[in-house]
């Protein structure tokens, strides 16, 4: 739902036809239906995050995001016509790899059972500093960065989104824990901490959905989906194990399964944002590889003779180049 509702929203921003767009500031997209759409899909994904949140660790539940890299590439080359070439198939393979491995070797959480534990860890002075700087760096992007390189730099609008997701991941783990306390039969509506998290998180989303419509409409959904889904998971990961704890009990071998996990996810995106735009044809295979040349002693044709040619070994030209010196050497003599 999450991958697809990147494609909705592109698609219900390319329709505004000249109105004031999300990457001018503007909010026309809220009268298109495709946009809204695209929102109640999220809404539908985000739901699904929020029960899988509740039960288990972030860092089990936030790199399956890369899925949703993988719909959205693939929705997008089909209803967007952007290129998704083999490299971006790979990498689309090598993302789902390094979640499954990641998820594998995931480090497992403090148990936090209670609003009381979940105020704890939220005094913990780790935590507010982390805080602290996520909510400073977002400022400084949106008021600093933003009005200089938010149209030409991806990173910025993406960052804001990455960083404030941070923050509203942990909040959807505090609500989580009270809406289980409260179908217990607990008091949980009187716990002032729950509201708390519940008008931080409703903060937090509306800032995300700002600044990820801003990405959208400047950038590819192919280039924004990826960057976005390796900042957030980062993120989300160092706010977890600051909050949680959950980095200081793990044995040797989930430590490196989890960090080459990450590596790998962060490989195959980087293979589907940096070639995007080259295009890979069979002209570029070697000779025995392309389509109708099966035989690789076959004479290349005076067409093939700037592609394919550049496959063939270089002796022959040398030796015809000796050939040729020692030719006239001998004229002269």
């Amino acid at each position: 739902f999450i991958g697809g509702s990147f494609v909705l929203k592109k698609k219900g921003l390319l329709r505004l036809c000249g109105r004031a767009r999300a990457g001018q500031g503007g909010h026309a997209y809220l009268r298109e239906w495709l946009w809204w759409a695209g929102l109640l899909c999220m809404g539908v994904g985000e739901a699904a995050n929020f029960a899988a949140y509740a039960f288990a660790p972030a860092t089990l539940v936030t790199p399956l995001g890369a899925l949703s890299v993988l719909v959205s590439a693939i929705l997008s080359s089909v209803f967007l016509n952007e290129q998704l070439n083999v490299h971006g198939k790979i990498g689309c393979i090598l993302s789902v790899l390094g979640s499954t491995v990641m998820v594998i070797h995931a480090p497992q959480e403090e148990e936090v059972s209670s609003l009381e534990s979940m105020a704890e860890k939220l005094k913990d002075p780790g935590f507010i500093v982390f805080a602290v700087c996520v909510l400073v760096s977002s400022l400084l992007l949106i008021f600093v960065a933003g009005p200089r390189y938010g149209r030409s730099n991806v990173l910025v609008y993406v960052l804001v989104c990455s960083a404030i997701g941070s923050l509203s991941v942990s909040c959807v783990k505090g609500l989580g824990i009270a809406l289980k306390e409260l179908f217990s039969g607990k008091p949980v509506l009187k716990e002032p901490l729950g509201w708390v998290l519940l008008v931080c998180l409703v903060i937090c989303i509306s800032i995300q959905i700002n600044y990820l419509n801003k990405a959208l409409d400047i950038f590819n959904t192919s280039v924004v989906t990826p960057i976005y889904y390796v900042l957030f998971t980062t993120a989300v990961m160092m706010c977890s194990a600051i909050l949680f704890k959950e980095w200081q009990h793990m044995v040797l071998d989930n430590i490196i399964g989890s960090i080459s996990g990450f590596l790998t996810i962060v490989s195959g995106i980087f293979l589907l944002h940096s070639f995007r735009d080259m295009p890979f044809t069979p002209s570029l295979l070697p000779l025995f590889l392309q389509p109708g040349r099966a035989d690789p002693h076959l004479p290349c044709s005076s067409a093939d003779r700037h592609q394919s040619c550049q496959h063939q070994p270089l002796l022959p030209s040398e030796d015809k180049g000796s050939q040729s010196a020692e030719e006239e050497e001998e004229e002269e003599k």
